[in-house]
């Protein structure tokens, strides 16, 4: 049986101070592996490390930094990376503020740009060195699943997701060969704080009582219910695992089979 293990290996995990972010590192920590932690927030990353696995003698830790401010998030890997491997890449961070994209400035654009994708290819870059020489890497993107059918009401969000997909099926093809995998996430609609922004915003422009948006939202999921954020970490430990050595360039939905396309 292929081993899900992590023992040995350590996350750097991004977003992980709640939500998704915090749901994977909870769940690689109890698979053995050492995470570290980044965010803004050095209170709530000291509460989040507390709340991490440590059976396998894993010492956690963090590194505050700023998604927005692409100088923070350099600098800190940095000088993680000058005295640690990085076997694991978790590339997470707070989605763009929703809109349609016909009202979207262009500045608009540019920040989101540079949190998504200029942010996980200066991380990325700092990291592979070390995936290359350990023979062992996973990549893995938690985007949406817009890039596989645009969300409405996301204009600015639905293209940088897009954009942040193909890097990472390009990266994939570059970094096959050194046991390194480049994989998407697309989470639906789940139980975070995000979803509770989108469901006030969405209730405060339609009129519409927030319960009636969120039942309108569980009506559209087969499975009738919002995903919880331990199922998304599920599938984002098992890609960060070897047993998933041969899962490269994919961009897998956990949505409760809501998007429309096979």
């Amino acid at each position: 049986m292929l081993s899900q293990d992590l023992t040995g290996k350590t996350a750097l995990v991004g977003g992980s101070t709640q939500g998704i972010g915090l749901a994977s590192a909870q769940a690689m920590a109890a698979m053995g592996a050492r995470c570290i932690l980044v965010s803004r927030n050095e209170e709530k990353l000291k509460l989040a490390v507390q709340t991490l696995d440590t059976k396998a003698g894993q010492q956690h830790g963090y590194l505050v930094a700023d998604y927005s401010d692409v100088n923070t998030v350099k600098t800190a890997v940095e000088g993680f990376v000058a005295n640690n491997d990085v076997h694991i890449l978790i590339n997470n961070t707070g989605g763009p503020a929703g809109g349609p994209i016909t009202a979207a400035k262009p500045e608009d654009f540019l920040m989101a740009f540079q949190q998504h994708l200029i942010c996980n290819q200066i991380i990325s870059n700092l990291v592979t060195a070390g995936m290359k020489k350990a023979g062992y890497g996973r990549i893995i993107n938690i985007i949406s699943t817009s890039v596989k059918i645009p969300l409405k009401g996301l204009g600015v969000s639905n293209t940088i997701r897009g954009a942040v997909a193909s890097w990472a099926k390009t990266m994939s093809n570059e970094l096959g060969e050194f046991g390194i995998t480049v994989n998407n996430v697309l989470p639906g609609a789940t139980s975070t704080e995000r979803l509770d922004t989108i469901l006030n915003n969405k209730s405060a422009k339609t009129g519409k009582d927030k319960h009636e948006v969120e039942q309108e939202m569980i009506d559209e999921i087969p499975a009738r219910r919002f995903g919880k954020p331990e199922e998304i970490a599920a599938v984002v430990a098992f890609l960060a695992s070897p047993a998933a050595a041969y899962v490269n360039g994919t961009s897998i939905p956990v949505d409760g089979g809501r998007t429309g396309s096979i």
